[in-house]
């Protein structure tokens, strides 16, 4: 392995340690404590039921609940006429890590309700019984569907709260109307994050409030924090979102913002693996909006899928995570797109990965070319370089001026082969980010791991080691191999560099740095490294038999002849390098002389 592949595998082992240990986290508002294993209530607060104070309100205080489901071939949702709210929200082609039925919303955990203006106080409707006009099951097919609750009170002051599906898709229009009321009123919103993935402290991790504010700025509350966070939006949102790993729930304001929002983020006990998190937000609407018809919203139930939230909101694709603000142009118009057009007639995601990375590595060809002549340069001066170092001994900085020299001579740029690796940096980083927030690859099997999205367990301890876990990744393992293998390779064609430090070496000490950090990491990714080392390994092989080094050798005599002879005009570069030879000897002599005066 030479010296720019060691700075390219350098550069990324900094980012990868710089974003798993080094990025601060956000530190929660300091809470009260609270017994452990015992989780804070999850749904807001709201009015107590007490028919007395209810007023107007009070005969719709008593009834009988039914439900009321309106569904497409995505998305079943479930209405209670008590309240005229949402029950549960079932994602019908979507399955938890232990495939039991995945529900995004559930009313044992989860509440969408709202509050209005009564006398000195609020109301909370979900206490109130509507009536509606709608069947018991409403498919929503060719167009949409839709589901109305209407609540008609004392005084003309009327209640209506109307839920449409389109015939496809995950989204959800409400519209709320409410007239004849005075004050405020209060949208709240709730969800209980429970396990839907194998890996829980990812998903603990990752279940965060992601909201969009008027003024076109995307934030968050800290994913990584535990205990309790609260934060109150100074500006109106356009969108809010409960977003945890692979889906996403938000609500979105239709024609008009979100105002007074405030979020919360409660995080469980870290023993507690079945119950997350709590994640809660309000939303203030003023009764005149409600009367005047501008209570629209959307609701979005669904995968975090790129392409899909897209189509939600502006900006609502922000939720899925595509890296640093460097990388993200590279997942959004190569990576993404790829996967969808490759999805469309592979159906084998491991097959998909392979020919995604055939793709990746022929549009990198010229770039490995450009670097594989480098190192050729490289091994033919190598001779050259041996007796300099013979001659020289162990002076290093000696040493490093005459290899200088020697690349000055021959008109070559040690840097040439570095470019190329720098280049291809994007590549590897982007996909490092990607793939642990691609829905696509979730509960996709392929050879023994049954989910790519989430690590291989084929070797499970049944305890935890320090760093490395509770298992090994067997593709990891194999990723690992197949990096050491390459680094052997290398280093069989690759002449060691001139000092005292080896840099071969660390090329069998760079895998298994990435081991420990990847042990943990999807399966696909993994997969991906795998088979990116193998096919470079086959790229060289071929580049190897169109270079001829004795060509290549007979090109640098030629280069040295017309330098000397300035036929050939020096690159800038070799001006540089000049420079700097003349300042280290400048330096070095005043250094004697200083040194003799001392004398």
């Amino acid at each position: 392995m030479d010296r720019n592949t060691i700075i390219g595998l350098l550069l990324i082992v900094g980012m990868l340690l710089g974003y798993q240990l080094l990025v601060p986290e956000e530190k929660p508002q300091p809470q009260k404590p609270q017994q452990a294993g015992v989780p804070q209530k999850n749904v807001a607060p709201t009015a107590t039921l007490d028919t007395a104070a209810l007023g107007t309100f009070a005969s719709a205080a008593k009834g009988t609940a039914s439900d009321v489901i309106l569904e497409n071939k995505d998305v079943r949702v479930k209405f209670s006429t008590k309240g005229g709210q949402i029950k549960e929200v079932l994602l019908k082609n979507y399955k938890t890590f232990d495939q039991k039925p995945l529900y995004l919303f559930d009313e044992k955990g989860s509440k969408l309700g709202l509050e209005l203006p009564n006398g000195p106080g609020k109301v909370d409707v979900s206490q109130l019984f509507f009536a509606t006009n709608s069947q018991s099951q409403v498919v929503a097919e060719a167009g949409s569907g839709s589901v109305v609750f209407t609540l008609a009170l004392a005084g003309g002051q009327t209640i209506e709260q109307r839920y449409t599906l389109g015939g496809s898709g995950f989204s959800i229009a409400y519209d709320v109307a409410a007239k004849n009321f005075g004050g405020n009123a209060r949208l709240f919103w709730s969800h209980k994050v429970d396990r839907t993935e194998k890996d829980v402290n990812k998903l603990r991790n990752e279940s965060t409030i992601n909201y969009f504010t008027a003024d076109e700025s995307f934030d968050h509350l800290s994913p990584n924090s535990s205990g309790t966070e609260e934060k109150t939006l100074e500006e109106p949102a356009k969108w809010l979102s409960f977003k945890q790993m692979y889906f996403v729930s938000g609500l979105i304001g239709e024609g008009t913002n979100l105002s007074g929002v405030k979020l919360k983020s409660t995080a469980f006990p870290d023993n507690n693996q079945e119950n997350l998190k709590t994640l809660e937000a309000e939303v203030q609407i003023p009764a005149a909006d409600l009367a005047a018809g501008k209570g629209k919203f959307k609701l979005y139930f669904g995968p975090n899928d790129y392409q899909l939230t897209s189509q939600v909101a502006p900006e609502f694709n922000e939720n899925v995570y595509l890296g640093y603000a460097f990388l993200k142009p590279v997942n959004r118009f190569v990576f993404v797109p790829l996967f969808n057009l490759l999805g469309g007639f592979i159906s084998n995601y491991g097959i998909l990965i392979l020919v995604l990375v055939l793709i990746i590595k022929l549009i990198l060809t010229p770039l490995t070319y450009k670097s594989y002549i480098s190192m050729a340069k490289m091994r033919v001066l190598q001779p050259e370089l041996n007796e300099l170092k013979e001659k020289i001994g162990d002076d290093a900085q000696k040493m490093q001026q005459e290899q200088m020299k020697l690349y000055q001579q021959v008109g070559v740029n040690p840097l040439s082969g570095c470019i190329p690796q720098l280049l291809t940096l994007p590549i590897l980083m982007s996909v490092f980010f990607l793939f642990p927030n691609l829905i696509e690859l979730r509960q996709q099997p392929f050879l023994w791991s049954n989910d790519l999205s989430a690590y291989d367990d084929l070797i499970h301890f049944g305890f935890s080691l320090p760093v490395l876990g509770n298992h090994i990744s067997l593709f990891t393992l194999m990723m690992t191999g197949s990096s050491i293998l390459f680094a052997y390779y290398n280093n069989q064609t690759t002449p060691a560099a001139a000092g005292p430090v080896d840099y071969r070496t660390l090329g069998y000490i760079m895998p298994l740095v990435f081991f420990f950090i990847m042990n943990s990491f999807p399966a696909g990714l993994a997969w991906y490294y795998l088979v990116s080392n193998l096919i470079t390994v086959g790229q060289q092989q071929i580049i190897k038999r169109f270079v001829d080094e004795d060509k290549i050798k007979a090109i640098l005599n030629e280069n040295r002849r017309k330098i000397a002879t300035g036929e050939k005009k020096r690159s800038k570069f070799s001006e540089m390098l000049d420079k700097q030879l003349k300042a280290a000897e400048e330096a070095k002599k005043q250094a004697e002389a200083q040194a003799k005066k001392k004398k």
